[in-house]
């Protein structure tokens, strides 16, 4: 398998955006925190159906006749949904993106090193899918980045409310988020030696936990019917808007 230099700077270039992605917390000092909460957990549900949309509609149909036999693909997306879960059972980042998580000193740099891993892992995997064709990686960072900015807003409350400065916080979300580069980098490293087509579904299990295990309980139970309507509008919005692209791209294909 060769990768271009053209792959190269896509990785480079997605990795470093998604790094600055980390610094969009930044945001909550110039809104109201009342404006805040009413983006968020719509932009929630938006970014859970743009993760499976995008395994369901562009990583899992790229990849799966690339794999034999059949029951292997599908053990690499259960491990890429296993790791995830591990991270998110031994971290304990998840809990911190409640509004009512109690998320005091250790705990926030438990949410740091809970981070940094799991944008090492995603750099790596969503590196893969620009290994595999560019236009796939492009819609699976832009998935991945539709679900980065509601979950570096929440990780920025849960700094500030462990008592971290604005200036901290913001500099310390950059650094977990830097790592994101480095595993897309080490991918395409290990690609020049190794075929790293099992990455993209291992990628696919990654994006179907955090939609469904991680982003849809947050968002699926609310005593508000209107409220819990303009969830499912934006989470359908999200796969609907994967569906798009993905037609689009295929007919300019």
């Amino acid at each position: 398998m060769s990768h271009s230099l053209t792959t190269f700077f896509w990785i480079f270039g997605s990795g470093v955006v998604m790094t600055s992605i980390a610094a969009i917390g930044g945001i909550t000092l110039v809104l109201k925190e009342q404006t805040v909460q009413k983006l968020l957990l719509p932009m929630v549900s938006f970014s859970a159906g743009t993760l499976l949309g995008g395994a369901f509609f562009h990583m899992i149909p790229s990849s799966i006749h690339k794999i034999h036999p059949e029951y292997l693909y599908f053990f690499w997306v259960l491990c890429g949904f296993s790791v995830f879960f591990a991270i998110e059972q031994f971290l304990h980042w998840h809990h911190c993106n409640r509004a009512e998580a109690d998320c005091r000193s250790p705990l926030t740099y438990l949410v740091l090193i809970g981070d940094g891993l799991h944008h090492f892992i995603a750099g790596i995997a969503i590196a893969s899918t620009f290994l595999i064709d560019i236009r796939l990686g492009i819609m699976t960072w832009l998935a991945a980045a539709a679900h980065e900015i509601p979950k570096e807003l929440g990780d920025f409350g849960v700094l500030l409310h462990g008592g971290f400065t604005k200036g901290k916080a913001i500099l310390y979300n950059l650094m977990s988020g830097v790592t994101f580069l480095v595993g897309g980098l080490i991918a395409y490293m290990i690609a020049l030696r190794v075929d790293v087509t099992f990455l993209v579904p291992f990628a696919a299990g990654n994006f179907i936990y955090i939609g469904a295990s991680d982003l849809v309980p947050e968002v699926k139970h609310h005593e508000n019917l209107r409220v819990n309507i303009i969830h499912f509008v934006t989470f359908t919005g999200g796969i609907l808007a994967m569906l798009m692209i993905k037609i689009i791209f295929e007919g300019a294909g």
